[in-house]
């Protein structure tokens, strides 16, 4: 039985999950950087992973978690990409059929690449928010298994992998600066590095035109903000911005 995500036991499973099909993408030192800040400044490069972003981490770890019976059922996501391809490449290692449902205005080489994976893709809604209410219509008629990009717990505790591989790389890190589109990886990130070092400060960067989860933040309630071509791209779901904030005020610096 896998242990209660975001805790110490949860991402040791996650680690030990997520290293059987992740690449090691250690630190690089960023001159530039470095002489920008007056800082020592380190990159990770998670674009090196098999599918070109740290989401297996999350997709692999997820779905590791669950039964093979959920799993038989077939597995649903609705992504824009990094997220489609890293529950398609973790399905396949289990065996188990993927479909995912991705906005109409993908990008194509993200289509081919998702389906060269083995997935069944369906394009439909031009936005991310439109493709995931379609996604759980047909979970739940055909009873897909629905696994949600950001907005779950095993999926986030997935993610903050990526502190363990820092922490252990680079003991005497004092800030970790991680961005935050959904929040699943601020999520795991924050969470896991706070446990590692309570002193170390973990801060969330936004895009200037999307700072969904900063006013929402600050508001004390969840902010529809006024649409921009970053906010289409990166739209944070209300059950969200409730479940993930809690986590956020304890762990997290927004900047």
């Amino acid at each position: 039985m896998s242990s209660k995500p975001l805790t110490l036991p949860a991402f040791e499973e996650a680690c030990e999950a997520v290293n059987k099909v992740t690449l090691r993408t250690d630190l690089l030192f960023s001159d530039y950087f470095s002489e920008q800040t007056g800082a020592k400044v380190y990159l990770k490069p998670e674009n090196m992973q098999r599918t070109g972003a740290y989401k297996i981490r999350g997709a692999y770890y997820k779905i590791s978690t669950m039964s093979k019976e959920d799993r038989d059922k077939g597995i649903i996501t609705a992504s824009a990409g990094n997220h489609a391809q890293g529950v398609a490449y973790a399905a396949k290692a289990y065996g188990a059929n993927a479909i995912i449902v991705m906005p109409k205005t993908t990008p194509l080489i993200k289509v081919n690449r998702t389906k060269a994976l083995g997935a069944q893709v369906i394009l439909f809604g031009d936005i991310y928010d439109e493709s995931c209410e379609y996604a759980l219509k047909l979970a739940a008629e055909k009873g897909y298994t629905f696994i949600h990009p950001f907005d779950d717990l095993t999926v986030a505790t997935g993610q903050g992998t990526i502190a363990m591989e820092i922490i252990k790389e680079l003991p005497l890190a004092d800030i970790i600066l991680v961005p935050i589109g959904g929040g699943g990886l601020a999520t795991g990130v924050s969470t896991l590095a706070k446990l590692l070092k309570p002193n170390i400060q973990v801060i969330g960067v936004e895009p200037e035109g999307a700072a969904c989860l900063t006013e929402s933040l600050k508001a004390g309630k969840v902010m529809t903000l006024p649409l921009s071509t970053l906010l289409l791209m990166a739209q944070l779901s209300k059950l969200q911005v409730q479940r993930f904030s809690r986590i956020f005020r304890r762990t997290l610096t927004m900047w």
